[in-house]
């Protein structure tokens, strides 16, 4: 696992987005499938990548997506979708195919098949080259709350109170609007992709961050799986390196000084 340590999220969202923007030029393989989150961790990020691409310095014509959940019960048109966050995020802003854009339905009427279908869509485009994530406060990833299985597929997930107070910023501030449910890739399906980049920023990540990196591996702290992933690399800004050890710090600045921006 790598660990990249900025100064500040953007920095850290810049350097994110470069090599992202790199990994899509450089492929020749065929389309570049790219695995994408939402929430706040990656908007900095999103921002780079519409600048490179509004510049004529990265096209994403040669791009498939495949976004990590999305609420159960709520419609693509809805504000708190993350449909909607995609296209006002990123999707309306590049030029990427929308037959390329690949999004879990919150309102299909048998979500387990949907589940099914979205995995099977993933298999049928090779698999994912990169999955960009962040990681919840409690150490998830996509919405693979704490307990869940290292093994787990895309499925239908009960949601934590802890994960819908966090949410509730985006509902009016009121946890009784955020849904209980989402569908979300799970824990196996992210570690399918053959690399993947999680970014982490703030003080309020960095007890999470420490359990992931400087502990064992445990489904208690889900993106822990990372350590066991062939091509995984974690970029942070200062505030999220609090609780890691000093010793920890030093290594990997040490060993990633020529990445450090």
């Amino acid at each position: 696992m790598r660990l990249v340590i900025h100064a500040d999220y953007e920095k850290a969202s810049r350097w994110a987005a470069s090599y992202i923007a790199d990994k899509i030029k450089n492929y020749k393989k065929g389309p570049f499938v790219l695995g994408l989150p939402t929430g706040s961790s990656p908007i900095g990020i999103y921002k780079e990548l519409v600048r490179l691409c509004k510049e004529g310095k990265l096209s994403f014509k040669n791009v498939r997506t495949f976004n990590m959940d999305e609420y159960a019960g709520l419609s693509a048109d809805h504000p708190q979708s993350y449909h909607y966050f995609m296209m006002d995020n990123l999707f309306n802003h590049i030029d990427i195919d929308r037959r390329h854009i690949h999004i879990l339905d919150g309102m299909a009427k048998d979500r387990e098949k949907e589940c099914l279908l979205y995995e099977e869509a993933i298999a049928k485009e090779g698999g994912i080259e990169l999955f960009l994530g962040g990681m919840g406060s409690d150490g998830h990833i996509a919405f693979n709350e704490p307990g869940s299985s290292l093994t787990s597929r895309t499925r239908i997930k009960t949601l934590t109170e802890e994960t819908i107070n966090a949410n509730s910023r985006f509902f009016d501030g009121d946890p009784a609007k955020v849904p209980h449910t989402a569908l979300t890739v799970g824990v196996g399906t992210v570690m399918d992709a053959r690399e993947v980049m999680i970014i982490v920023n703030g003080r309020n990540k960095a007890r999470a961050l420490r359990a992931v990196i400087e502990e064992g591996v445990n489904h208690m702290w889900t993106l822990s799986c990372l350590q066991m992933h062939p091509k995984a690399i974690i970029v942070c800004d200062e505030d999220a390196t609090e609780e890691l050890k000093v010793g920890t710090v030093r290594y990997f600045k040490d060993i990633e000084k020529e990445n450090i921006i």
